[in-house]
């Protein structure tokens, strides 16, 4: 699918990053009821799509597990709740998607060479299988482990 025909959208009042999949007949310039109209929408929650990118991050070798991102998520961990967004932070700015991701690496592992297939794997599991592009990822690395 080319760039053109896919747009993410930003983060609407429901809290939902919208993405649409076709142009229709009409255009965003036809007013703001002519994109309701479109049929050929799909709305993927930041929920679901930071899901999505925590599993795709935990498949690059080297990436032992991901960090908190923030107080709440230590306090998940330190309850023993562990979630597959941990760690994703998703941002909108405007009708860009930016993706913050917390990982700790392996002992030994290049770690430049590691963020950089993190980024890769990210980019290529939002846009494959939530039609997002995301317009900057940022990996963090938080720790080390010989895990």
């Amino acid at each position: 699918m080319d760039k053109a025909k896919t747009a993410a959208k930003g983060k609407g009042a429901s809290g939902k990053a919208v993405v649409r999949r076709k142009e229709s007949k009409t255009s965003l310039k036809d007013g703001p009821n002519a994109a309701a109209q479109a049929k050929d929408s799909v709305s993927v929650t930041d929920a679901a799509l930071a899901t999505l990118i925590g599993l795709a991050a935990h498949e690059v070798p080297g990436v032992v597990g991901m960090a908190p991102a923030g107080i709440r998520e230590g306090i998940k961990r330190v309850l023993g709740v562990a979630q597959a967004d941990e760690g994703v932070v998703i941002s909108h700015d405007g009708a860009a998607t930016n993706v913050d991701l917390h990982v700790v690496v392996a002992y030994g592992v290049n770690i430049p060479a590691v963020a950089d297939s993190v980024r890769e794997r990210v980019g290529y599991a939002a846009r494959a299988f939530a039609g997002v592009e995301p317009d900057e990822v940022r990996v963090y690395v938080d720790g080390v482990s010989r895990g």
